[in-house]
């Protein structure tokens, strides 16, 4: 028997049981932060001999030097080489599709008259950004076009990729993913010693400007505390999905869905919003008939247990208004004519359209990110794109005409606030 929480919206308790299940404490652990400050402050002291020592200690590794951490343009080619012509020609497609879109993204510099001023916007790409993957067996190649790519496309200079391989295990299919996406570097180092190292940079291992890309609870404790010496994309909670279904779909394809995010972990979460009562029993057999045949059944069991969802709701607006509560990284608009409830939806990091368009499209090949806002961040930030690889200059210049209309305002202004350094710098360029 699957155990998997059922609500209806028509219940006085309702919100309460809801606020219940949505609820995420993405707290630090205490250990683990202690154990990062540490690592952090040997790397920004002791640059590669701690990389070194910790990569060996964590990797078990007998790594002497530092540029022993450095794989070759020839060793990313030769995975790409070696890989299954199937899986080669997916990649390849894959990074098409996703270049494809990002390209769309670019934001443009643009300047105007104003008087006898020129305003304006300069736009330009960062010179270095830092890559994470994770290696080892949980080893991920769409990550790596997810992120390279979108970061090639902005223009940054040089792209720096550390991954670890523990016992010296390497992923074909992720150094290939790297040699598409046209990684610069890539260093067979992880942890919070490779955030620290690409934060603080060693004598081998440059300093980056952001760092990008999922790790676990050790990275991202890593990237959190070395926020604002360099910038970071985000840090991210469980994966999450929604669905909104109108009971026309057939439930296979609606649990199916379900588990695609339940498999990542046991803290992921899945809740299906549907109106019909009988559709919602389908399901919910069709839970107890597909899961035994998932063979990361248990994950999947436990994640249904803690944090998934089956929610009758009165109206498919009704639904639409639960979900901009919820603000889902995931949210699929499993019903007919999707496209007239698209614009009640506000708050989701991707929207999936149509029944056909299932969430694992997004995750692989469709084209947009799949780095997303998790645990209701999307009412406030997007997913990653190319933006997050540009920054934008403001371009001011006042002509003489103006520096007698601009200054008296800015006089003005600058002594209602008490700085009278400001006021005669402006008084300055209009007074003989």
């Amino acid at each position: 028997m699957v155990q998997i929480t059922q609500l209806n919206s028509t219940d006085t308790d309702f919100q309460q049981n809801l606020d219940k299940l949505l609820a995420f404490e993405n707290a630090q652990d205490d250990a683990i932060d202690v154990a990062v400050a540490k690592i952090l402050a040997d790397v920004r002291e002791l640059k590669n001999s701690a990389v070194i020592e910790y990569t060996n200690r964590f990797d078990r590794l007998s790594i002497n030097a530092a540029q022993d951490l450095e794989l070759t343009h020839a060793d990313l080619q030769h995975a790409l080489a070696i890989l299954p012509i199937e899986q080669r020609t997916a990649l390849q497609q894959a990074a098409d599709r996703i270049r494809g879109y990002h390209e769309k993204q670019l934001l443009a510099s643009w300047q105007y008259q104003d008087g006898n001023s020129l305003l304006g916007q300069k736009v330009t790409p960062l010179d270095r950004v830092g890559l994470y993957v994770p290696g080892g067996k949980a080893s991920y190649p769409s990550s790596v076009l997810m992120n390279a790519i979108p970061a090639k496309v902005a223009g940054v200079k040089e792209l720096i990729m550390v991954v670890p391989t523990p016992d010296r295990e390497r992923n074909d299919m992720v150094l290939a993913a790297a040699a598409i996406s046209q990684v610069d570097r890539v260093f067979t180092i992880g942890g919070a010693q490779a955030v620290g190292a690409l934060a603080y940079g060693t004598e081998t291992i440059p300093q980056v400007d952001k760092i990008v890309g999922p790790g676990n609870a050790y990275v991202a404790a890593a990237k959190r505390r070395v926020f604002g010496i360099v910038g970071i994309d985000m840090v991210a909670g469980p994966s999450e999905i929604l669905v909104i279904c109108d009971g026309k779909t057939d439930p296979d394809w609606i649990v199916m869905d379900l588990f695609s995010q339940a498999e990542h972990d046991e803290m992921a979460q899945s809740i299906l919003l549907c109106p019909d009562q009988v559709f919602l029993k389908q399901v919910m057999q069709s839970i107890e008939r597909l899961l035994p045949e998932m063979p990361r059944q248990e994950i999947i069991r436990t994640s249904l247990k803690n944090r998934g969802a089956l929610i009758q709701v009165r109206s498919l607006d009704e639904a639409c208004e639960i979900s901009n509560k919820i603000a889902p990284e995931h949210l699929e608009l499993s019903i007919d004519q999707p496209e007239k409830w698209l614009d009640k939806i506000y708050h989701a990091g991707a929207i999936f359209i149509g029944k056909n368009t299932c969430e694992a499209f997004g995750d692989y090949c469709a084209g947009p990110n799949h780095v997303l806002p998790t645990s209701r961040t999307a009412r406030f930030s997007s997913p990653l794109g190319v933006y997050d690889f540009q920054k934008r200059s403001s371009l001011i210049q006042v002509g003489p005409q103006d520096t007698a209309k601009l200054g008296r305002i800015a006089s003005v202004l600058a002594h209602g606030e008490g700085l009278q350094a400001h006021a005669r710098s402006a008084e300055y360029r209009f007074k003989d």
